[in-house]
């Protein structure tokens, strides 16, 4: 999926599902993150009106999701806790290249795919591999959302830049994540 170099094991969701309330307060912080991102790519790009509209549109789609999750975890009883640390993403952004401006742009937009393309990857894990079954239809509904917006942060680097040369530094960053991934898949966390 996405062209991800390491699959995530099938056993993470065995992780995940021993703590249902934390994977869902993680997930819930992972989408109010990504709406925060996507505003700041509207800073960044106000010259693309066509991409404001769609990453506002993003955004607005993040929040949803973040209101989802936070229902999901009030209906459930379970509390919810403040924002975690998210160790694989402060790695992949350690890869973002601080070159031009136009450099930077593509890099976040790529930054953004790969986050997104993951946590792709992740719901799907979850999606067929957990028993409780009203999570499995959230989590696939989330996974197509996820996909559309992977496909749009990589549309986008691809409009900025060279495509040839956007999709090479795209194999660097697949390459670049499936390195770091390795070191995750044991926590109850969406990329833990």
């Amino acid at each position: 999926m996405f062209k991800l170099k390491l699959p995530t094991d099938p056993r993470w969701a065995n992780i995940a599902e021993g703590n249902i309330e934390e994977i869902l307060t993680d997930h819930a912080w992972c989408e109010q993150k990504a709406a925060t991102n996507a505003i700041t790519l509207i800073t960044m790009l106000p010259e693309y009106p066509e991409m404001v509209t769609e990453l506002l549109a993003i955004a607005q789609e993040e929040l949803d999701h973040f209101n989802q999750v936070h229902e999901t975890i009030k209906k459930r009883g379970y509390t919810f806790g403040r924002a975690r640390k998210d160790d694989y993403v402060n790695q992949l952004a350690k890869f973002i290249v601080q070159g031009s401006r136009d450099e930077l742009i593509i890099d976040k937009l790529l930054f953004a795919a790969m986050i997104e393309a993951r946590s792709c990857e992740r719901f799907k894990v979850l999606t067929e591999n957990i028993k409780d079954e009203e999570l499995k239809v959230f989590y696939r509904e989330l996974m197509i959302s996820e996909a559309n917006h992977y496909t749009s942060f990589i549309g986008f680097a691809r409009q900025l830049g060279d495509p040839e040369t956007v999709n090479r530094r795209w194999e660097e960053w697949l390459e670049y994540e499936a390195d770091i991934i390795k070191s995750y898949g044991n926590k109850e966390t969406i990329h833990g």
